[in-house]
């Protein structure tokens, strides 16, 4: 409390964290900035205060006091880390009291800020090769299609799209391009492995030209064995084997040659329809799935995107989907997808990855305080913007 009302304290104690953590503050306070006015809201009694940057307000408060003062992060972060298990509003307003619509707008609340700048504390450690694909959901009980991308087992965009056409499918997966951008200005990844789909593939090559766009090859598998495990189990063995004996060649030009023979064998076994066509796109669009060999690092298959929509399906079937707007749709699914990237896993997997906690801290290597949600708070710092306009703030 004194050194917040102490000008002199308060200074010498920003000066010190915007050396230390300069990527929490604006570019410009480098060249100097404003004390402005001393703030007391009635809701915490918390005193806050403005500081102006290049003739921009802003307002220094700490971490462990949730945005507009709405609660304290102590009384507030063991129920929003149940929201990662996709335990209900009501249930948490049962145990931890308040109603269940204060759960859902703080949860909601959380999604106003940018997934990337939030997620990614270093323009340097954004993805070179990235993972996409589209959820399918209900809003109001219209489909609607989340377009998901994810990098270094990160959740880096969520965006909600009414359909999935190139046109929806730009705007939706836009987003994650604009979060990017405003981290890393020349932010170019190198790859992106999708599920083949030709909307997806087209709207990748138009936000990103010159991208690696590389068909998931286990969505080839996954094709057959969905439809022919059970109903030709006698041959689906002989087939799986080759299938994967064609994922682990070693060179293109292998590979190449494997895929055709497999096709080969699969058209003079006579083999049906459920298998030979999905073989038969395997080889001809060769060209999509060999790419991989071209590029170190690449994704040949799409198992992370994969097994994080999984958590999404399951969250989004708890919540029976979307209600509402489009804009509180959206705001919620980005909320759930921070508070995914920031709560802490079991305590086997921490110790899988050397005590860092969370996939977020798996990629920073880094965190700025113990608790899961100040930590969340505090690189969401402008809100996650790095050169946000005015507005944003």
């Amino acid at each position: 409390m004194d050194m917040i009302e102490n000008h002199k304290k308060f200074r010498l104690e920003l000066d010190k964290f915007i050396v230390d953590f300069p990527e929490l503050f604006p570019d410009g306070i480098k060249n100097g900035y404003l004390l402005k006015e001393l703030r007391c809201p009635k809701k915490s009694q918390i005193p806050t205060r403005r500081i102006i940057v290049e003739s921009i307000s802003y307002t220094v408060r700490p971490s462990f006091v949730m945005p507009y003062h709405t609660g304290f992060t102590t009384e507030v972060e063991k129920p929003l880390f149940l929201r990662k298990f996709d335990v209900p509003f009501w249930a948490l307003s049962y145990v931890f009291g308040k109603d269940a619509m204060y759960w859902y707008r703080l949860e909601k609340s959380l999604g106003r800020n940018s997934i990337v700048g939030t997620t990614v504390k270093s323009p340097n450690l954004l993805p070179d090769h990235l993972d996409a694909d589209e959820k399918h959901t209900c809003l109001k009980g219209e489909k609607v299609y989340v377009a998901t991308t994810v990098g270094e087992q990160c959740l880096l965009g969520v965006s909600i799209s009414k359909d999935a056409g190139e046109e929806g499918l730009k705007n939706a997966y836009g987003k994650f391009k604009e979060e990017a951008l405003n981290l890393n200005s020349e932010y170019r990844p190198k790859s992106v492995n999708t599920d083949g789909w030709k909307a997806t593939i087209n709207t990748w090559n138009f936000l990103f030209p010159g991208i690696f766009v590389i068909c998931c090859f286990l969505h080839i598998f996954i094709k057959i064995r969905d439809r022919s495990s059970k109903k030709y189990k006698e041959i689906f063995d002989d087939v799986s084997n080759r299938i994967w004996n064609c994922y682990n060649a070693v060179t293109k030009l292998s590979f190449s040659q494997r895929v055709r023979r497999l096709y080969e064998w699969a058209k003079a076994k006579e083999m049906p329809d459920v298998i030979l066509k999905p073989i038969q796109k395997l080889k001809e669009n060769l060209s999509g799935y060999s790419k991989t060999y071209d590029l170190a690092g690449c994704h040949r298959t799409s198992n992370m995107v994969d097994r994080l929509m999984q958590r999404m399906d399951r969250h989004l079937y708890s919540t029976f989907y979307f209600h509402g707007s489009l804009a509180s749709a959206e705001l919620s699914i980005r909320g759930w997808a921070l508070i995914y990237n920031f709560a802490p896993c079991n305590p086997y997997t921490i110790k899988l990855h050397d005590g860092w906690k969370s996939p977020a801290e798996w990629l920073n290597k880094t965190r700025y305080h113990e608790n899961w949600l100040q930590n969340l708070l505090t690189s969401a710092s402008m809100g996650g913007f790095r050169h946000a306009p005015p507005n944003v703030l």
